[in-house]
């Protein structure tokens, strides 16, 4: 019996040691195949531990940076983070890239402070002697970090600092400091929430700093909540911050060395210390020939030519080399150009200027002219204002369309280019810009506020550049005028604040026989004794309007006409008033007067009596629907009559103008009221076509021939003037008839038939032949007769 206790004790327990066994290997299967692999389910330490591989830091390890984590201080942030934040990452800004700008602006301000605690303190700059900025893309593990040798953060800075929303270092710096130090004016930061836009493209951010009077601290945050440690490598940046962003995936373009090139050039070209990007550049090199295959081809060219051997012992043995292509990494200066509006104008060459512009600009020629100037008072700004030498094609087909030619900085900081506030429309042209420590930006500094001084800052813009136009040689302004006629008038047109600076800008070309145009002041210098008006005329070229009636007698009687020849002119006299004190006369329209002596009177009222006959029967019988009235004409010398508009009329210019016009409404009230509008009719009583005219209405008014002589002169006047017949078909028909006339064919000879007519063209065709073909044309004319006398008898 014992012995069977025994036996099933042993079985048991050999049963149970299987089943281990088996679970052993089931536990050991799981783990091998599943649980560690990586096409499995991956477990939560796995995922940590990936998380961990992709955040390091230069220096620290894996296990250092998990034990960092762990030691960390944690901390929220104050205020209600989550609403700030997500407003500050998806309302504040409207580009990403400004992210960029607003570090490298941190940056500027921490070594701004440095440099300002170096003048009491020699022993500032002790730790690291240099002060720029440095920018490094590590695209392999997509962070961007951004490294300053600035003043650098204490721990309690980065927690009230970096830890607390809206509130600014550099505000509480100029505190502590004193506001109304000049030295400390260059500070940019403002507002507290520049550092926060890093979020817009990374999904965590980590700072890196060290103060002079702490230790080296790391600062981490995903947005959420941040944490700061102390820095196991110790003083490894010496003095300063280093701002590390892990980037979005749809951020990855900011590694790109060209995206930062530009953003750099763009926002922060201008920032006072140097600027360097980590970037690579391929070159051309010779190396030395190290592969074996290559050495021995080279040993086997030399053994061939035995012959040679004796030269070449004499010669230098060279080492061989191949040109190779070799990638080079360095660290490259992005903002070589230097803000030359800070300082004094007198300190600026003007090489500096044509270069500055260039660079600027991106023109290859230099400026026409320049201004560089100090505006103080509401507002205090710096400008450079330049007037380029050529002016782009597309100028004034983009007038009155957003312009990017005035770039506005705030402390040497880009802003905006959208300047459409700040200049008016006709001083596109120019190209510059604005430099203020006060102007009123938004919180995310990307537009400038609508405020009053936005008004003080154009006007004062608007006056410098007209004053810089002004200063331009006489032998540069004909090539200005040349190029930018057009804007100046524009201007006369819009801005009435400057009408009178800008008239004395104005050239026109005039009756003086001068090829280059005249200035308003020349013209009035020149005007004869009692002339109280500035006469001009307007049309579609110099030739029509010198020969235009309404400056006939103007001519002869020695007065300047400016001739306005620009489709722009008319509209741009029109809004000025007068100049000088002398006022403007349109020579097409009524009120011009040229003699008011006693003897001129009395010779203009008997010419009226003696044509008063002529006057009320053009008036009232054969011009009565197209004329206001008939007039003894002043202005006219040789021709017989014009038609004149009256004074708020529209000469026969305007109303080219107007009616080509692409955009114009079809059947326009206010249009149709002044292409309407009746005009009168000016006659010239020394002309002898107006004298017979007299002789036959007043011998026979009713007379067919005589209306149509009216007619005719009517149509005339009407071309002459400047303005477009109505009725083309019966003036053709009127001429016609003038023609048949003096051609002593009858007027109410009619066509001639098909048959007439082919005969006729034969005779025509035959004669060009003379004697050869005499006969013939004699036999076809002898029938011509007898189809005639036969078309009668049939009669």
């Amino acid at each position: 019996m014992r012995r069977w206790l025994l036996f099933g004790v042993v079985g048991v327990l050999l049963l149970a040691g299987s089943c281990r066994a088996e679970d052993e290997i089931d536990e050991e299967t799981v783990d091998n195949d599943i649980g560690k692999s990586r096409e499995g389910s991956r477990t939560d330490d796995e995922v940590v531990q990936r998380e961990e591989e992709a955040i390091k830091l230069d220096g620290l390890s894996v296990a250092q940076m998990k034990e960092l984590h762990e030691k960390a201080e944690k901390h929220a942030f104050q205020a209600e983070v989550n609403r700030m934040m997500k407003l500050i990452i998806n309302s504040l800004y409207k580009n990403k890239e400004i992210f960029l700008r607003e570090l490298i602006s941190n940056a500027s301000d921490a070594l701004d402070k440095i440099r300002f605690l170096s003048v009491t303190d020699k022993e500032a700059l002790a730790a690291n002697p240099d002060m720029n900025i440095k920018i490094k893309a590590d695209k392999e593990n997509h962070v961007l970090h951004i490294t300053d040798s600035g003043i650098g953060m204490s721990k309690d800075d980065l927690i009230n600092n970096l830890g607390t929303i809206a509130r600014s270092g550099t505000s509480e710096f100029l505190t502590k400091a004193g506001e109304n130090d000049a030295q400390m004016q260059d500070l940019i930061g403002q507002f507290g929430v520049g550092f926060y836009s890093a979020f817009l493209v990374a999904d965590k951010v980590i700072v890196t700093t060290k103060n002079n009077d702490d230790e080296q601290y790391i600062w981490e945050s995903d947005a959420h909540s941040f944490s700061i440690v102390k820095d196991p490598r110790g003083s490894s940046l010496g003095r300063g911050t280093t701002v590390s962003l892990h980037l979005k995936q749809e951020a990855y373009d900011f590694l790109e060395p060209d995206t930062l090139k530009d953003l750099i050039k763009r926002y922060s070209q201008f920032i006072t210390f140097n600027i360097f990007l980590w970037s690579s550049k391929t070159e051309m090199v010779e190396e030395p020939i190290e592969d074996e295959e290559e050495a021995a081809e080279a040993e086997k060219a030399e053994d061939e030519e035995d012959e040679d051997v004796s030269i070449e012992e004499e010669k230098e043995a060279k080492p061989k080399t191949k040109e190779v292509e070799k990638t080079t990494w360095d660290w490259d200066l992005m903002n070589g150009s230097k803000p030359i509006w800070t300082r004094k104008a007198s300190e600026v060459s003007d090489e500096e200027y044509v270069e500055f512009y260039k660079q600027f600009t991106k023109d290859m020629e230099e400026p026409m002219g320049k201004i560089h100037f100090t505006a103080e008072g509401e507002v205090t700004f710096k400008s450079i204002l330049f007037i380029p030498k050529k002016s782009t094609s597309d100028l004034l087909q983009n007038y009155g369309k957003k312009m990017e030619h005035i770039k506005l900085y705030v402390k040497r900081v880009f802003i905006t280019s959208d300047f459409e506030q700040m200049m008016p429309k006709y001083l596109a042209f120019i190209k510059g810009m604005v430099d203020s420590d006060d102007l009123p930006l938004n919180v995310s500094r990307e537009t400038l506020q609508q405020h009053k001084l936005l008004k003080v800052i154009k006007k004062k813009l608007t006056r410098k550049a007209l004053d810089m136009i002004k200063k331009i040689s006489d032998e540069e302004y004909e090539e200005f005028w040349k190029e930018y006629s057009t804007f100046i008038k524009l201007g006369v047109i819009e801005d009435a604040s400057n009408r009178t600076r800008l008239s004395k800008l104005l050239r026109f070309i005039t009756s003086s026989g001068e090829e280059t145009p005249s200035s308003l002041q020349s013209y009035v210098e020149r005007m004869k004794d009692k002339q109280e008006h500035i006469y001009f005329m307007a049309g579609s070229s110099k030739e029509e309007v010198a020969s235009s009636p309404f400056v006939e007698r103007l001519l002869k009687r020695g007065y300047e006409v400016l001739y306005l020849v620009d489709p722009v002119d008319e509209y741009c006299i029109q809004a000025m008033p007068e100049f000088d004190g002398k006022k403007f006369q349109n020579v097409a329209k009524e009120g011009l007067k040229l003699g008011d002596s006693e003897k001129s009177k009395e010779r203009k009222e008997a010419m009226e009596k003696e044509y008063e006959p002529l006057l009320t029967w053009l008036k009232e019988t054969a011009l009565k629907e197209k004329i206001e009235k008939a007039v003894i004409s002043e202005r006219l010398s040789d021709s017989p009559c014009a038609l004149v508009a009256s004074q708020y009329g529209w000469s026969g210019n305007m109303e080219r103008l107007v009616s080509s016009q692409a955009y114009a409404k079809k059947n326009d009230p206010t249009q149709n009221f002044y292409l309407n509008q009746k005009k009168t009719l000016e006659v010239n009583p020394r002309h002898p076509l107006v004298k017979e005219l007299l002789r036959r209405v007043e011998t026979d008014q009713d007379d067919l021939t005589t209306q149509d002589l009216a007619q005719v002169l009517f149509d005339t006047a009407t071309l002459r003037s400047g303005y477009s017949l109505k009725d083309h078909v019966g003036f053709a028909a009127r001429i016609e008839k003038m023609l048949k006339l003096s051609m002593n064919v009858s007027p109410d000879e009619k066509v001639a038939t098909t048959a007439t007519a082919t005969i006729i063209k034969t005779c025509t065709h035959a004669r060009m032949h003379a004697r050869t073909h005499l006969y013939v044309c004699m036999y076809i004319c002898t029938y011509v007769r007898m189809y005639r006398y036969t078309r009668a008898r049939a009669h």
